[in-house]
């Protein structure tokens, strides 16, 4: 089963699968060049309106080019997912999904602040975003800044920046005396 979900972003819609796709976090494809390990976002950006794929837990989502209109592009991604889905091929190389599940793993040299920072990323707004079909992953912190990377229809849509500015720096800065700030990179 495949529904559709609309996002904040009019160019992004999330395909929600009634079936894992990614055990632990998430994966972003910019562009076909990204996309050499995952077969499936490879076919994906063999349709002309494609513009950017992201996969999530159970959910897809596309970002298309502003010139297709989505009542032409939903029922053609739905088919090509149901059809894909069920021939059994792989969604990612076993390659990439281990580099996935390492990039996950805790690193236990980082500090108090910083620990305190990906846990609040991680239990309250990465879920958030991932209801709106996209992820923030997080980057750095130095000097009271936390540096994280938008991805999928949170890339490029015009509220991110009140996501990231209202939502997170609030959330951060008053969980965490030594956040000043929170950037996109």
């Amino acid at each position: 089963m495949i529904y559709t979900e609309i996002t904040p972003n009019p160019s992004s819609l999330k395909f929600v699968l009634s079936q894992t796709l990614l055990p632990r976090g998430s994966a972003d494809f910019p562009n076909l060049e990204s996309a050499d390990e995952a077969p499936l976002v490879k076919k994906l950006f063999d349709f002309t309106f494609v513009d950017r794929v992201f996969l999530g837990a159970n959910f897809i989502t596309v970002t298309k080019l502003d010139s297709f209109q989505w009542e032409e592009v939903i029922p053609v991604v739905k088919d090509f997912l149901k059809g894909y889905i069920a021939s059994g091929q792989p969604i990612l190389s076993e390659q990439y999904l281990e580099e996935i599940n390492a990039s996950n793993e805790p690193d236990p040299v980082e500090d108090e602040v910083t620990q305190k920072i990906k846990s609040l990323l991680e239990s309250h707004v990465r879920p958030a975003v991932a209801m709106d079909g996209g992820d923030i992953i997080y980057e750095d912190f130095q000097d009271g800044v936390v540096k994280l990377r938008l991805q999928g229809s949170c890339s490029g849509c015009p509220s991110s920046t009140m996501t990231l500015k209202a939502g997170i720096e609030g959330l951060l800065t008053r969980m965490v005396p030594e956040v000043k700030s929170v950037e996109a990179v």
